[in-house]
């Protein structure tokens, strides 16, 4: 069974015809390697306190091990994503994986900070542009009505490999030593990489480019135009990264909450966190894939429901950080937090919609550049702020209020999407000629 979605009014005309099988297979690759991506990158924090005590480490060390990875990602995302549109995509994953792995491998090899330090910084640069492009070949093997869903379920897996590192990570360490625990997540991302060209091939999941004529220089130009060409995109991109602030927030910070306000340890805070992190993570699924069921004739109430859970997830939070500690306050956090994370589809869904499907990893890679820069990375830091002066309670009932911000600019953007989408039409249909 292939794919044939119906023509609409959306920007990209680019048409799917693959079977249902392969389209799946290759979500399942290239989600394995997302969760393998996660699974290096957070390894590091099951083994903090091993290394401290082996190699007599402060903790700001220790932070920059983490920091150093964060940092090469939020440089390198855009223009790795750009050379992966313009060389390949499939190539291009396969490339960065093993990077990734390989440096990984080298962590478990490191004889001292040092290369520790510089087994980091490879793991940060083979996984800069991944998210991005990886994103890219997924939706471009399933029909458009399934983009919200897609975009959700590929951002989940950056919650789920964050939890499964840490505590496969940990377990490994316990029974084997630190070096296991990065060499097990090492293996794992080989293995996948080794795998995914065998099964995932350009020429099955890419569209044609349109052939340059001869006096154009830059045949990518007009395409690249379209990152930043609508008020609609703009809002996808600043809309998420806001609504994305109040989520990582809480996530960063909820351990610490728990330690203050319920006397938790470090182990049971630990686990109760990760929940409300998977819980995040389930959001992203669930709400994505609301997204497409009742919005499938109407793209434009994506973005209607883009703003309904970021309003619901203000109100909730608001509510839950008010009450006394205890069961009823966690399960209200648990809810909010399932409908905090649920722009992400919706959000992705117009990207996709508003560029050329061309350069869809260099659209994706801008989505995630506004997210680090508007919602994870300041997110934490501001809290921690409004913390010192405020007390931790205090700056979880200010920080959703984010999200009331973030609502105007979705609506903003809903405002002006069929007049974008119209205005942008004739530049595709030059392209296509």
């Amino acid at each position: 069974m292939a794919f044939h979605p119906a023509a609409t009014a959306e920007f990209d005309d680019s048409t799917v015809n693959v079977s249902r099988t392969y389209a799946w297979v290759v979500f399942a690759l290239t989600f394995g390697l997302l969760i393998s991506d996660y699974m290096s990158r957070q390894v590091l924090n099951a083994v903090f306190p091993l290394l401290k005590s082996e190699w007599a480490l402060s903790d700001s060390q220790l932070g920059l091990l983490s920091g150093i990875v964060a940092l090469m990602v939020g440089l390198l995302t855009f223009p790795l994503s750009l050379l992966a549109d313009r060389w390949g995509r499939v190539k291009s994953l396969t490339l960065m994986a093993m990077l990734w792995s390989l440096a990984t491998l080298g962590c478990a090899l490191a004889e001292n900070y040092q290369h520790m330090f510089i087994a980091r910084f490879l793991v940060g640069v083979g996984e800069a542009a991944y998210g991005s492009v990886g994103i890219a070949v997924v939706i471009s093997v399933f029909p458009k009505n399934m983009r919200a869903t897609l975009t959700g379920a590929f951002m989940a897996g950056g919650m789920f490999g964050s939890v499964l590192g840490m505590a496969l990570g940990g377990i490994l360490a316990q029974h084997l030593g630190w070096r296991w625990s990065f060499a097990g997540m090492a293996l794992f991302g080989m293995l996948l990489a080794l795998v995914y060209p065998l099964v995932v091939k350009q020429n099955r999941i890419g569209h044609s480019r349109p052939a340059a004529s001869a006096t154009d220089e830059f045949p990518c130009r007009r395409p690249l135009k379209t990152l930043f060409a609508s008020r609609s995109v703009v809002s996808a991109y600043v809309g998420s990264g806001l609504q994305l602030f109040v989520g990582a927030a809480v996530m960063v910070w909820f351990p610490s909450y728990l330690n203050r306000y319920y006397h938790m340890g470090t182990d049971q805070a630990g686990v109760v966190s990760a929940i409300i992190v998977l819980t995040g993570g389930v959001g992203m699924i669930l709400c994505g894939i609301l997204s497409d069921r009742l919005c499938r004739n109407a793209p434009d109430r994506k973005i209607a429901l883009a703003i309904a859970y970021c309003l619901i997830s203000c109100v909730l939070l608001s509510l839950a950080f008010r009450m006394a500690p205890g069961a009823p306050q966690l399960v209200l956090i648990a809810l909010a937090m399932l409908v905090a994370t649920g722009t992400s589809g919706p959000a992705g869904a117009m990207v996709a919609n508003l560029t050329h499907y061309s350069i869809h990893g260099t659209a994706f890679a801008t989505l995630t550049l506004a997210n680090n820069l508007l919602g994870l990375a300041p997110g934490p830091y501001i809290t921690g702020v409004l913390a010192d002066n405020f007390g931790l309670d205090r700056a979880f009932q200010l920080i959703p209020l984010i999200s009331v911000a973030a609502a105007l600019v979705f609506w903003y953007g809903k405002r002006h999407y069929h007049q974008d989408i119209q205005k942008l039409a004739p530049l595709m249909a030059s392209e296509e000629r």
